[in-house]
């Protein structure tokens, strides 16, 4: 399943992606996994109107205090977002009935900071939505473009199947999902509103953003040129550094889980396979197979810095058009990986072979950090970045 999210002028319509699934065969180990000391009942999520009706202990993340701190570059336009009441104003057009039954969106609408708090806080049922066309389908359910009828806020909604979600034994990976997302907040992360549920389904309420995934675009143009690889690394260091000072690994960092905002910014989502570990320190095998990084792939205890691993295989992947790794077989790629067989083509540049070569490394603290990347003489030179417009009231001054 994938969903989509977008920015513009300053109006957030945004959107999300995802599905739940095992690599290779593997099953995480998340149930024994967990720290509960993270956690409390579920009934006290603020964003959840009544608890999921899933078997099994029910936790959620705890709530912690916005961090101010300016961790990241994103960071001081974040904390003005938060103190900001304008109004944003968007035009979506081309948002057409697709099936007998389903109701036309408005291609106009206003919204603004209160209608984004309503959506954390108030209760919801299927009817106070109006529903658009699909934008994507999967094994536990599928994505609809969608309009709140209170707020007139363009949104995602994600609807899974109960029923699914039990026979694969993936409840934890949906409460995780929601535990982590929901509470993070940056211009590259999708952001999850709330959820609600029924007899049958969960709804999970997102970001929509229009230009998808970034998979189907490099798809379509087979791979990218310096200027936008190193624009989104910028974007994915930035997020993921935030995401880290957060003590959250994401672990599944992959074209299919990036999706592009309004103005082709990168949006990280599907959080299925992220952990919030205040120790950050994890054992479990995840992750797409050509993106595991050795300490996986050998089973021993990981942390943050399998992200880095993985943010070096996006870029050789972004810019050759194929991951490093890839192999006839899931042996031979494994091989290749532990003993970081790593091959570059001769287009390629000195510079961005010293950022891949610098984040591949066999020894995760060998890995260069987030805050090197952001400065590395390559993304520096090359990376076009811009930061979303921040519409902030007098009283941010």
């Amino acid at each position: 399943m994938q969903i989509i999210a977008a920015k513009a002028h300053g109006w957030r319509f945004v959107g999300c992606g995802g599905s739940f699934y095992n690599v290779c065969g593997f099953r995480m180990a998340y149930k024994e996994n967990l720290n509960p000391g993270v956690y409390c009942n579920i009934s006290k999520f603020t964003p959840s109107t009544t608890p999921l009706s899933f078997s099994g202990p029910q936790r959620v993340l705890r709530k912690e205090p916005f961090v101010s701190g300016f961790n990241t570059p994103s960071e001081s336009i974040l904390l003005q977002r938060t103190m900001t009441n304008g109004n944003r104003t968007a035009v979506l057009n081309g948002l057409h009935k697709t099936a007998p039954g389903r109701v036309a969106i408005s291609a106009v609408m206003n919204t603004n900071s209160q209608d984004i708090q309503k959506l954390s806080t108030k209760s919801f049922t299927i009817e106070g939505f109006d529903i658009g066309r699909p934008l994507g389908k999967g094994k536990f359910g599928n994505v609809y473009l969608a309009r709140d009828r209170e707020t007139k806020q363009i949104l995602a909604l994600k609807v899974l199947f109960k029923s699914q979600l039990e026979k694969e034994g993936v409840e934890h990976q949906l409460r995780r999902e929601i535990e982590i997302q929901s509470h993070l907040r940056h211009p590259n992360i999708l952001q999850l509103y709330n959820y609600f549920h029924d007899k049958k389904r969960v709804y999970l309420i997102l970001e929509y953003a229009p230009r998808g995934e970034l998979y189907k675009e490099l798809q379509k143009y087979g791979r990218f040129n310096e200027q936008r690889t190193a624009t989104h690394m910028e974007e994915l260091a930035d997020a993921l550094l935030y995401c880290h000072n957060r003590k959250v690994i994401h672990r599944d960092i992959k074209p299919e889980n990036l999706l592009l905002g309004y103005k082709g910014e990168l949006k990280i989502a599907d959080f299925g396979w992220s952990v919030h570990a205040p120790s950050l320190r994890r054992k479990t095998m995840c992750g797409t197979l050509d993106y595991l990084p050795p300490e996986m792939i050998e089973g021993k205890t990981h942390d943050e810095k399998v992200d880095l691993w993985c943010i070096g295989v996006l870029c050789y992947e972004l810019l050759v058009g194929h991951p490093p790794f890839e192999s006839p077989t899931q042996s031979e790629t494994y091989q290749r990986i532990v003993k970081v067989n790593l091959k570059f083509p001769p287009t390629m540049s000195e510079g961005a072979k010293d950022l891949i070569s610098k984040l591949l490394q066999y020894n995760p603290a060998q890995r260069l950090v987030l805050e090197k990347v952001l400065v590395h003489p390559w993304v520096k030179e090359h990376s076009r970045r811009v930061l979303p417009p921040v519409f902030c009231s007098s009283s941010c001054s």
